[in-house]
């Protein structure tokens, strides 16, 4: 380990040097861990950091004035739509993915590097329960897709397959994810398909370019961003370790989308059929003003535009349709070729500009004092992923449906979006609508029926509690066996134990024994 005197050269070249300013009031345990956490800060690295993160805050905020003239829409011909394609042409997509899963071709790479500041926990957002019947986190549910789109590619090739799941974490997450995971039997996945890594940590900077103390003995460190994937994969060769297991597509999620559809065989298939090296998943803009990126090209090259980068005029231009001229909404879900990331990883990364966010990042004071500041006070620079889009060869766009596909979560309740509450909807809603596909009916208290979804579909609590586990249908498939032309009350919640066809009593009353976990009764009848 460095010395304190070679650190304190160092941080004096960076200009730096207060950062050692309480090292006279430290014993010799806290004393060694801000050494370490020093010595890997390598001095015109930080200077340039902090240099870089004091410049780009002061920028003006808002549009860039030329952007609305060098802004463009996709070409139709890159952009694939769900809601918007034959039957017989989702089909073949579908029947691609599944192929190139069961080949063992597809990995899922998550990103869960994140604190969840907004949601107001202290551990990774994927253990969140946001309060459905079961109580699965979405870790649970993210590995229960793995284990049932795995299961869908193995019956219709006939053999068995793996889906890997990586997980890049932080320093803030990697230690609870890897024990929570390990409580949790790694919800059934054989753990050696299980790889966590984690991302690199950058120290939060003054607005006149200080690296800022968090305590006495401790930098003010944050994650690089999701876009920190990409040194990530480098420092724990991931790439390699995908070489290894003939991974040749990649699909990249947010941990906290609690709809989001693991290994996508639909996604992955019109990237595949595509030739694509690079895809996003997209949703159509609910309205101009909503704060999410807009997947575009800039001078005819893709890439995501920040809401706050675009006018508001620009943001309500129309197109021919009478739709919105630049709809394509970001839901950070995109794929990658294997030799794309190796391509970025090695060529690419130290091309891409950072980001700043502006946060309120709790400090000590001259004193020594802990303070925790009322408004933002820090910056901290970070990279997106999708700041990647501008080096592929082919770049596609695949827009999906919002209630099936995106509900994130990122605010605590009562928040009127993107909160716990909307995620449990949203998922619950979906499920509702699900089951009456599947020929299911629900009745009130009453006996009375319960209406079907309406269009557009159902936004808050929907009229039943219907919970299907992603072991059981991973898309609303295969429902129709078990829900078909039956009536229930809710709640409803069908998991993998409970998922058996109805057989006859002695009665001749259809039943299904264990189906609602929350009825003092053993035995449950269907209502038919």
């Amino acid at each position: 380990m460095a010395s304190e005197r070679e650190v304190r050269v160092r941080l004096r070249r960076a200009g730096q040097e207060h950062l050692l300013r309480f090292w006279a009031e430290l014993a010799p345990g806290p004393r060694a861990a801000l050494l370490a956490e020093l010595a890997p800060l390598e001095p015109e690295a930080l200077r340039e950091h902090c240099r870089r993160a004091a410049a780009a805050c002061a920028l003006p905020p808002g549009p860039s004035p030329d952007l609305a003239a060098r802004l463009r829409p996709l070409p139709p011909e890159r952009v694939g739509s769900v809601g918007r394609s034959d039957p017989e042409t989702r089909r073949c997509w579908e029947e691609e993915g599944f192929r190139q899963i069961a080949l063992n071709k597809v990995a899922v790479l998550l990103l869960a590097g994140g604190q969840g500041t907004r949601l107001g926990v202290a551990y990774p957002k994927g253990m969140y329960r946001v309060g459905l019947p079961s109580g699965k986190t979405l870790y649970q549910l993210q590995a229960e897709r793995i284990r049932r789109v795995e299961q869908l590619a193995g019956e219709r090739r006939g053999t068995r397959c793996t889906v890997p799941w990586y997980i890049m974490t932080s320093e803030f997450t990697l230690g609870p994810t890897a024990e929570f995971f390990k409580e949790h039997d790694f919800f059934h996945l054989d753990p050696a398909n299980v790889v966590m890594f984690e991302q690199r940590m950058l120290p939060a900077v003054t607005f006149d370019g200080k690296a800022i103390l968090e305590r006495k003995d401790k930098v003010a460190m944050a994650p690089d961003g999701n876009g920190g994937l990409y040194c990530a994969l480098a420092d724990h060769q991931i790439l390699e370790d995908m070489e290894r297991r003939g991974v040749e597509f990649v699909h990249v999620y947010c941990v906290d989308n609690i709809l989001v559809r693991l290994a996508d065989p639909a996604f992955i298939g019109f990237c595949v059929l595509r030739g694509a090296d690079c895809g996003a998943k997209v949703v159509e803009k609910a309205y101009p003003e909503e704060p999410v990126g807009v997947v575009c090209q800039v001078d005819g090259v893709p890439q995501v535009v920040e809401y706050s980068e675009i006018s508001p005029e620009t943001a309500r231009l129309r197109a021919s349709d009478g739709g919105l001229l630049y709809n394509a909404g970001n839901i950070c879900n995109h794929f990658f070729t294997r030799g794309f990331l190796q391509m970025v990883t090695r060529k690419c990364e130290p091309l891409l500009k950072p980001h700043v966010a502006v946060k309120k990042v709790p400090y000590v004071d001259e004193e020594g004092n802990l303070v925790k500041p009322l408004k933002p006070n820090g910056i901290k620079m970070e990279k997106f992923v999708f700041d990647v889009f501008q080096f592929a060869k082919n770049f596609v766009a695949f827009e999906v449906l919002r209630e099936e596909e995106f509900s994130p979560l990122k605010n605590a309740d009562p928040a009127s979006r993107d909160s716990p509450c909307t995620a449990r909807q949203a998922l619950l809603a979906q499920h509702y609508r699900w089951a009456l596909q599947a020929g299911a009916r629900f009745l009130d208290t009453h006996g009375a029926w319960l209406p079907q979804p309406p269009s557009p579909p159902l936004h808050g609590d929907p009229p039943a509690i219907c919970e299907i586990s992603p072991l059981v249908s991973y898309s609303g498939e295969g429902l129709e066996v078990y829900l078909q032309g039956q009536q229930f009350q809710s709640p409803l919640i069908l998991d993998e134990d409970q998922a058996k066809p109805c057989t006859e009593d002695e009665a001749g009353e259809t039943s299904w024994p264990g189906l609602f976990p929350w009825c003092c009764c053993s035995r449950v009848q269907c209502l038919c």
